[in-house]
Order: C-alpha cells, then structure tokens, then sequence
C-alpha cells in the first residue's frame, strides 16, 4: 500500500496542493487536512506515515512569519506530533512550514516544545529577516549534503527550485549545527559554494543554509520549493534543454523512507 501523507492545511497555507502533486508522483497516497479536523478528532496523526507543513502565509504572518501556526501546533498537537516523530516517521516543513517547525522547536531538536515550556526555554535558532531587506522571490540552486537526513541521503544532484520568502535567513542564538544536520546549502549552479554573497544565497543565512534537519534524521526544514520543480517544464530553462536539477528526488526519498516503516 502507498503510505498515507498528512499535509497539513491551516488559513494562508497556499502550497498544499503543489506538494500532494509532488507525493503523488514520488508515490504516496496525500491527505490535505485542516488543523480544525485534527482538533476535532475527525482525522489523528497516527492515521498517516508522513507529514508535510507546506508553504505559504499561514495566519497572514500575523505576529511573525510561521509564529501562530507553531503556537497551534505547540497547544494542541505537542503530544501527537511528539509520538510522531519519536517514531522515526518523516516530517518536512517547506518555507513557512520550516519556520513553523523551528518556532514550535520542533528543529534543530526534533521534539516539539509545549506551550507550557516554550517560556522557559531560550530560542537556539531563528528564521528572520532576509539581509537583503526586502522579500525574495527568485529560483536558487541548492547542494544535498546530509548523510543522516533521510530525506537527502544518497542525494548527489545539485536541485533547482524557486523561493518565496521575506524571512528565510537561518542565524543561531545559541546553538551550533552539527556538520550533518545541515541537510542543504545554497550553492552556485555549477556546485561552487555560495560563500554567503547575495542573491546565491538569497537570504544571507549562516553558512550557507537551505534546510536543516533534526539530529535523527526523519524532521527536515527548508525554505526553497522544491514542490514547485517536480516536472521538466517547470524549469525557467527548459525550452533550452536545461531542465535540470528536480526537487522530485527529494519527496521520493520521503515516501520510500516512509514505506519501510
């Protein structure tokens, strides 16, 4: 059977139906489902082997980018979301789903942190502002480099996706990445480093980074689309036989991971 994907839907999610496109092609079975049916119990997290926090602009940013939709996750879904990724199950944030799971603390640690706790805790990382100062919306390049993220591993192709974001440059307060849980970096489109000069990398996140993942493995963060690439036409270089560097890759390792559970 094709393992069930959750995809989260809150008000503002708008790239939920982009992804379930993108895990149908890599094989899952997607569910898109509104917090509200979680809370009502009409759907459970343990009903799915993978979850996706999609893109968008969830509650409008109100309060910050990502900020209420983490605190919904943090009030109502700690316990559940806690079990599920105890699990070893694959989770994915993209872009506003990312900055959700970093604020919920969800990454860099892996474990959600309940409401009742977040006040007592410092934050250790942050998505803020781009350096640039304004909203990004560009396609970028970026390197898999993770050998522990299951949704990277084995990943030696360089990916090609857009990014649509105002908020995506990844700084640390009091935490240092371990070397393997920088699962992607922004990268020229010949594999060259970045080097952290605009706009390869658009943000001016530290080190380079695209996305991370939890120490684990399975809980992935980034901030590029890579739903947004899943077809050869979608490149803006196609019609010039450039249709390179997929994001298709990266769901397939998900779902593969997710069907030997």
């Amino acid at each position: 059977m094709k393992p069930k994907a959750l995809i989260l839907q809150a008000h503002g999610t708008n790239r939920d139906h982009d992804v379930a496109e993108a895990l149908s092609l890599a094989g899952a079975d997607p569910g898109l489902v509104p917090l509200n049916d979680l809370r009502l119990g009409k759907r459970r997290f343990s009903d799915f082997q993978l979850i996706v926090v999609p893109g968008g602009f969830s509650y409008a940013d109100a309060l910050g980018a990502g900020k209420l939709l983490a605190l919904d996750l943090q009030t109502y879904f700690a316990d559940e979301i806690r079990a599920f990724v105890e699990s070893g199950k694959p989770v994915i944030g993209i872009c506003n789903g990312f900055q959700a799971l970093v604020k919920a603390g969800i990454l860099p640690g892996g474990s959600v942190v309940a409401r009742s706790e977040a006040t007592k805790q410092s934050p250790r990382v942050t998505l803020t502002f781009n350096a640039c100062g304004h909203f990004e919306c560009r396609w970028i390049a970026m390197q898999p480099v993770s050998r522990t993220c299951i949704w990277t591993k084995r990943l030696i192709e360089i990916i090609e996706c857009p990014i649509a974001h105002g908020e995506g440059n990844y700084q640390t307060i009091n935490h240092s990445p371990s070397s393997d849980q920088i699962a992607l970096t922004y990268v020229r489109t010949d594999g060259s480093p970045a080097n952290g000069e605009y706009p390869v990398n658009p943000n001016g996140s530290l080190l380079d980074i695209a996305g991370i993942c939890n120490p684990a493995g399975n809980v992935l963060g980034l901030m590029p689309h890579p739903e947004n690439h899943i077809h050869p036409h979608q490149h803006p270089q196609w019609t010039r036989g450039a249709a390179r560097g997929s994001g298709l890759p990266l769901f397939k390792n998900g779902v593969k991971y997710a069907e030997a559970l």
